[in-house]
């Protein structure tokens, strides 16, 4: 079971400082500069709320555009009816917030922050309608997505970010201890699902992105929805399920088993757990994010599982539950202290059964710490 915007809620959490706002403003805008951009163009999502807390009240068509150069006081465009929320932001103090009326060209006002020959990353998010819109405006602008322009934006963590993912993660703890507790065997993975997602708020989340229950072969698909098949005693049921606590994510993945495990699943579901725990202690400052997943797939492809192994091994988490850095084949990034980011393992049996295991962890000055602690010993569930 996955959950969108309108079933759950913003998620945005409580507001962070303004001294806070003003350093990411100011880390961005040199990002930029250190790309060769002339500037970036944030438009509402994810990255806008980072930057400057705001969250633009009006219809998406509606441009709302942050800018941010090197050289100038960063810049926000919005609608006018936004210009009180935009002013109430936690950033407002260090913006020059510009409004535009409804029968004016919001493209034409925009022009006016930009340089006609400017190189600009732009948020991901944009509707074509407005980069479009800005195109038509200043034809001899060209434009990056931030995805691949400034991919680590979001990635370093800051005390604070880092310490509501700790909240997040002891909440998924919470909601992981009490899904042990309800009766598996005879249900539906989807009754499962909803089990996750009600407790998941139960212990705090507010809001919920991913509630995954795949029993026996449904297990060996990690993107398995949860459907109408009842869980027999025998089965192995991989868990994946994760959501916000003060607008930050949590992201956790266990297996069960129905009934006492055979030696075979307990041997395959050891193979998954030591691989997860290598890649944690692999994981230090300097790190290229492929090694980590070179470790993880060694220890499952020398107990014989080689050809079963899990095809990624993590991805950042902030914000948003998937973002950079991601720890897979051919990925140079560097690991960095305040990095935050999923690391798990597994073993998929296509037809038969899948285990997986995994946690947020954070990058530290000398290794790795975890966020959160729920037992990663393959449970067994009534």
């Amino acid at each position: 079971m996955t959950f969108d915007e309108e079933e759950t809620g913003s998620g945005g959490g409580a507001p962070f400082s303004r001294p806070a706002h003003a350093a990411r403003l100011h880390r961005a805008a040199d990002q930029a500069a250190a790309a060769r951009l002339t500037g970036l163009l944030v438009t509402p999502g994810p990255d806008l709320t980072w930057l400057c807390g705001h969250r633009p009240g009006t219809a998406p068509d509606r441009l709302t555009l942050l800018v941010l150069t090197p050289e100038a006081q960063p810049r926000l465009l919005v609608p006018a009816r936004d210009r009180a929320d935009a002013s109430a932001a936690p950033a407002a103090a260090a913006l020059r917030i510009t409004a535009w009326e409804d029968d004016q060209d919001p493209y034409a006002t925009a022009a006016g922050l930009l340089l006609p020959h400017g190189h600009y990353g732009i948020s991901d998010t944009t509707w074509s309608l407005h980069l479009l819109g800005l195109q038509e405006a200043l034809p001899l602008t060209t434009y990056r997505p931030l995805s691949t322009a400034l991919p680590l934006l979001r990635a370093v963590k800051d005390d604070d970010e880092r310490t509501r993912l700790a909240a997040a993660a002891d909440a998924a703890d919470a909601t992981y201890e009490a899904i042990l507790a309800v009766r598996f065997t005879g249900r539906r993975e989807s009754e499962l699902a909803a089990d996750l997602a009600r407790l998941l708020r139960v212990h705090g989340h507010d809001r919920v992105d991913l509630a995954r229950v795949a029993s026996g072969p449904h297990g060996a698909n990690p993107h398995h929805r949860p459907g109408d098949r009842t869980v027999e005693p025998g089965d192995t049921v991989v868990l994946d399920f994760g959501g916000r606590v003060d607008g930050y994510a949590s992201a956790v993945t266990r297996t069960v088993h129905a009934g006492p495990p055979p030696d075979e699943v307990r041997r395959l579901h050891e193979t998954v757990r030591a691989a997860q725990q290598a890649a944690v202690e692999a994981v230090r400052p300097g790190v290229p994010c492929a090694e980590i997943h070179r470790v993880a797939r060694a220890v499952v492809t020398d107990a014989g599982y080689g050809g079963s192994a899990l095809p990624v091994t993590g991805h950042g988490v902030g914000v948003t539950p998937d973002e950079p850095p991601y720890l897979a084949p051919g990925r140079t990034q560097l690991l960095a202290p305040g990095m935050c980011f999923s690391v798990g393992a597994g073993i998929l049996l296509p037809g038969r059964l899948g285990a997986r295991v995994a946690d947020v962890v954070t990058c530290t000055a000398d290794g790795a710490r975890r966020l959160g602690g729920a037992a990663r010993d393959l449970a067994v569930v009534a």
